[in-house]
This record gives structure tokens, C-alpha cells and sequence, in this order.
């Protein structure tokens, strides 16, 4: 491939002036040239590093927290699925369906930004690597707010009244963890839409939470 510089226009240029060619003149132009010539490697260099300095890389906050949240995501889909197939409750129905519908597209955000940076959806590193101080926040492998799998077996099995309970109460845990991993993701992401998305996730489950309780109470006959 041919690299095209302003140097051979200053060639040119100088070529084409009728202007006594100096031995001074003569390394006049040569510095130009010189110069022209590494100001545009340095330009082409600096083109392709500069995007690959500005991904996240593999053990960075952001790749860490869309692991992780993707996992968690996860969890809450299948549990909100569970309740949207077998609960009797239309308003506990439709809260099943929106929460579904939302953290799987988030999970799609996520996975898509990580291909994008070339990264694994998966890491070699432990759950909430990325977070400084999270010693404690992992029981059992489970992240924060997440489910056992005992507590997933007794909703399956659950009908009626005490279905919808069970998942209201799972699910509150469940956002209450995922609202401190999104913040926590706020404070110390640097890249803007990792930000974005980590505070569109606080303030919908925040809101949740909220729908979350008033139906407990209507459910435990309080409301």
C-alpha cells in the first residue's frame, strides 16, 4: 500500500519554483520532507491506537459489571417467567412481563457491547471481581439479591396466593442487589453508556421495588 503524503506536493512545489536550489535550501526541504513524513506515521499510529485504548478492556469495571449484571439479569427473567406462566394475578402477571421484557433487553445491550469490545461474555475472574470491596457480597456463588436454587425449586412448585408471594419477595431481594451493583457500576465506570445503563437499572427497580410493595401489602390484606 502506498502511503500519500503532503511531501511529494512540497516536491512539487519545489520542482516547479525557479528558485536557485542552495545547499541550504536543499536541507530546508529535506526537513520539511522529514517532517511531513513522520507527522503522517505518527497520525496513521495514534488512528489506530487511540480506539483500542478507549475499550474496556477484560478486567475492567465495565466488563465486570455487564458479566456479572447479565448473570444476574438472568436469573430474574427465569423467575418472572416462572410467575408469568402459573400466577392468577393479572397485576402480578403484567409486573412479571414487564420485568422479563426489560432485563432481557438490557441482557442484550450488554452481551452486544461486549462483543463489541472483542471480550468474552464470560470471564476467569471470580463474581464481583470488579468492585472494589465486595469481599462478602458473593454467598455461596451467588451475587447479591440472588435466588438459591432451594428458593427457585419452592417457586416452581408454588400455586395461587403463596406463588406470588414467594416471587414478590424474591424479586425485591433480587433488585435491592442489583440496584447496589448498578450504582456501585455509576460511580466507578468511565465510559459513558456503561453509566447510562447502570442508572436506567437503579431508577426502574427503585420504581419496582415500589410496585412491589404496595402489591404485598394488598396481597397480606394490609391494602
Amino acid at each position: 500500500m502506498t502511503l500519500s503524503t503532503d511531501s511529494e506536493a512540497a516536491a512539487e512545489v519545489a520542482a516547479s519554483e525557479d528558485v536557485p536550489v542552495t545547499g541550504r535550501g536543499r536541507r530546508g526541504w529535506i526537513l520539511l520532507i522529514a517532517a511531513l513524513l513522520v507527522g503522517a506515521l505518527l497520525g496513521l499510529g495514534l488512528g489506530l491506537v487511540i480506539p483500542r485504548l478507549s475499550t474496556p478492556g477484560d478486567d475492567s469495571v465495565e466488563a465486570g459489571f455487564l458479566r456479572d449484571m447479565s448473570t444476574h439479569h438472568a436469573q430474574a427473567v427465569e423467575m418472572s417467567m416462572i410467575v408469568h406462566q402459573n400466577s392468577d394475578d393479572p397485576e402480578i402477571v403484567y409486573l412479571a412481563s414487564d420485568i422479563a421484557l426489560t432485563q432481557h433487553g438490557q441482557i442484550g445491550y450488554m452481551q452486544a457491547w461486549l462483543r463489541d469490545w472483542d471480550l468474552s461474555p464470560t470471564s476467569s475472574q471470580p463474581p464481583m471481581a470488579w468492585m472494589p470491596d465486595s469481599a462478602g457480597s458473593v454467598v455461596n456463588g451467588l451475587m447479591p439479591g440472588m435466588a438459591t436454587p432451594e428458593q427457585l425449586a419452592a417457586l416452581r412448585k408454588a400455586t395461587g396466593k403463596d406463588l406470588n408471594v414467594q416471587y414478590l419477595t424474591l424479586m425485591r431481594q433480587h433488585h435491592l442487589g442489583g440496584i447496589h451493583m448498578a450504582q456501585e457500576a455509576v460511580r466507578l465506570s468511565h465510559n459513558k453508556d456503561v453509566k447510562w445503563l447502570a442508572g436506567t437499572m437503579v431508577t426502574s427497580q427503585q420504581g419496582e421495588i415500589t410496585v412491589i410493595d404496595n402489591l404485598l401489602k394488598k396481597l397480606q390484606g394490609t391494602q
